[in-house]
């Protein structure tokens, strides 16, 4: 088959590859994509997208186990979980179907199979044409998947990884999940929620690590009355699999404990997808499962760019996505902002939900910063008390001499639809004179983000 050129190769079709696609096409490049498996990845197919129509479901199971407080009688409710996995999967296929009509509208070639770099410039597809294709400029946005331990593999009836945990075929009564970062929180709330009996281990001092460590206590209080079993500092020493339950061995600084699970969730990070590509015939350089890359985005091989989370952490969709736009931008020959990942919100969609941006408290110690900091609970703000959840907390923190706003933390209801707004405050590089000067609706939950800038200054009106 003679070989075809391009202006652009995009090798993966997740948030970072079909959205590189798209604009590179909307930007009259010549332009093809190559997707091994699903057109959206594992976001759109099997994790973000899918998992907040599961999280959704137990939102709304949560609101009717409280309505009686509300002064609704709505009766016991009833999980049909069957029914639960088809519409989470429904709404999955429902956006492949969309991004695969918008890379055909933007006239972007799809090949479906395996890509591998050749030489630089060249790839081969191992598809049903066996194609060659060329281009200056390919784009690697290949993804991640997740690690395992030592000896603790997901075999996908006992133990889970994320993808079998979005497709149970009956409600674990006791579930073990190990990893108490954002995925591993997720699945535990939704399956406390829908009445299992759970378990979170995590080999660190503190859940979600990456969160503030006041804001990460906060939310542990809030899971532990909730009914989840939180170790820290804790390892999963053994996990045995006998007949249809799991013996684990779990260890800590003050000794172990023996548990028995009917399933485990396995969610200790990911790897980048770095196999197979062909990166032996360039000098593309990997470090610690990630693919290295400058400012913009391009590899230490000329004419090969990274994205996304095979590029490395922050592992989010949006990050991917933001990634695409200017490292096509910046191919097409115009200019773009390099990403500042110090400004990319991070958000968990348990109950209570998190969300930050920027500088955690301890991080602005580390980096020398003199800071101030700004606390509201949400316990004084009207809305979240009208609604019945006032469990939460909003923190930011300023540099103390210039007003620069160097990050911001939540926990509580909706949160991972307020971040947005510290998003661009940043983004504006707002200090805390403009944020101070904003009128915010009433009655909101976002007052409360007003209310903590205020705290910062000693100006709080409503603690």
């Amino acid at each position: 088959m003679a070989e075809r050129i391009f202006d652009v190769i995009v090798i993966g079709g997740g948030p970072g590859g079909y959205v590189a696609a798209i604009r590179a096409a909307q930007l009259g490049l010549a332009t093809a994509l190559v997707e091994r498996a699903e057109i959206g990845g594992v976001c759109l197919n099997w994790g973000c997208i899918p998992t907040k129509a599961l999280l959704h479901t137990a939102d709304v199971l949560r609101d009717i186990e409280s309505a009686a407080a509300l002064g609704i009688d709505a009766g016991p409710a009833r999980v049909d979980l069957a029914r639960v996995v088809a519409r989470s999967r429904a709404v999955a296929q429902q956006l492949n179907r969309g991004v695969t009509g918008l890379l055909k509208k933007n006239k972007v070639q799809v090949y479906d199979g395996v890509a591998r770099i050749t030489e630089p410039g060249r790839i081969a597809v191992d598809d049903a044409q066996a194609a060659t294709l060329g281009a200056d400029a390919i784009v690697i946005a290949t993804g991640a998947r997740a690690k395992s331990l030592p000896g603790i593999e997901p075999d996908g009836r006992c133990v889970w990884s994320a993808r079998e945990a979005m497709v149970p075929d009956a409600l674990p009564k006791r579930l073990l999940v190990i990893g108490a970062g954002a995925i591993g929180i997720e699945f535990a709330s939704f399956y406390r929620t829908l009445g299992s009996e759970v378990t979170v281990v995590e080999v660190l001092p503190e859940i979600l690590p990456i969160e503030d460590t006041e804001i990460a206590a906060a939310a542990r209080r809030a899971f532990e009355k909730a009914g989840i079993a939180i170790h820290t500092a804790t390892s999963v020493a053994s996990l045995q699999r006998s007949a249809n339950e799991l013996k684990a061995v779990l260890k800590s600084a003050t000794g172990t404990v023996e548990a028995t699970f009917d399933r485990a969730i396995l969610a200790v990070g990911v790897t980048g997808n770095v196999e197979d590509l062909g990166l032996e015939r360039t000098r593309v350089v990997v470090e610690r499962g990630f693919i290295r890359t400058d400012a913009a985005c391009e590899t230490a091989e000329p004419g090969i760019y990274a994205i996304g989370d095979v590029a490395g952490p922050p592992c989010l969709a949006h990050k991917a996505s933001h990634e695409a736009v200017a490292c096509v931008e910046r191919i097409a020959g115009r200019d773009a902002h390099p990403l500042d990942r110090n400004r990319v919100p991070g958000c968990t969609y348990s109950h209570p939900q998190i969300a930050s941006i920027g500088l955690t408290e301890r991080g602005a110690a580390d980096a020398g910063r003199h800071i101030r900091i700004g606390r509201f609970p949400l316990i004084g703000n009207g809305k979240a008390i009208a609604i019945g959840d006032s469990n939460g907390l909003i923190k930011t923190l300023f540099d103390a001499q210039t007003g620069e706003l160097l990050g911001a933390h939540m926990v509580g209801p909706g949160v991972t639809e307020l971040i947005h707004g510290f998003a661009i405050a940043m983004g504006a590089e707002t200090t805390e004179a403009e944020l101070i000067g904003t009128v915010f609706p009433h009655p909101t939950i976002s007052e409360a983000m007003h209310e903590s800038v205020l705290a910062a200054y000693g100006r709080a009106l409503h603690i």
